[in-house]
C-alpha cells in the first residue's frame, strides 16, 4: 500500500505565496509520477502540474509562470510552490503519484488539502 500525506494548505490574500508537500511511504515503484491536481467546488478534478522520478515537468497553462513543481526523490515527497495567487485558484489540492510495476499500473491519491484565496 501507498499512502500520501499532504500539508501547506491555507488561506492567503491574492498575490501571496503558499507552498504545499506531499509526503509519499510505502511500496512506491521508483519510476513514478508525482502530481498535484485541483477541485474547484462544483467542478472537476483537474491537473495543476506533474513531474516524473527523472524531472520532467508538466502544467496546466492556467499555472504556467506562477506555479513550480519539484521533487525530493530520496524522501518520496512532491513540492507545488504557488505564487502570485488567484482567487480562481482556490480548491481542494490532491496529491497524486502513480506507477507501472509489471505490467499493473498503480494510481494513489492523498485526502486533499485545501487552499483559499482571498480577494
Amino acid at each position: 500500500q501507498v499512502q500520501l500525506v499532504e500539508s501547506g494548505g491555507g488561506l492567503v490574500q491574492a498575490g501571496g505565496s503558499l507552498r504545499l508537500s506531499c509526503a509519499a511511504s510505502g511500496s512506491i515503484f521508483s519510476i513514478n509520477t508525482m502530481g498535484w491536481y485541483r477541485q474547484a467546488p462544483g467542478k472537476q478534478r483537474d491537473l495543476v502540474a506533474t513531474i516524473t522520478s527523472a524531472g520532467i515537468t508538466n502544467y496546466a497553462d492556467s499555472v504556467k509562470g506562477r506555479f513550480t513543481i519539484s521533487r525530493d526523490n530520496a524522501k518520496n515527497t512532491v513540492y507545488l510552490q504557488m505564487n502570485s495567487l488567484k482567487p480562481e485558484d482556490t480548491a481542494v489540492y490532491s496529491c497524486n503519484v502513480r506507477f507501472l510495476k509489471i505490467m499493473v499500473s498503480y494510481n494513489y491519491w492523498g485526502q486533499g488539502t485545501q487552499v483559499t484565496v482571498s480577494s
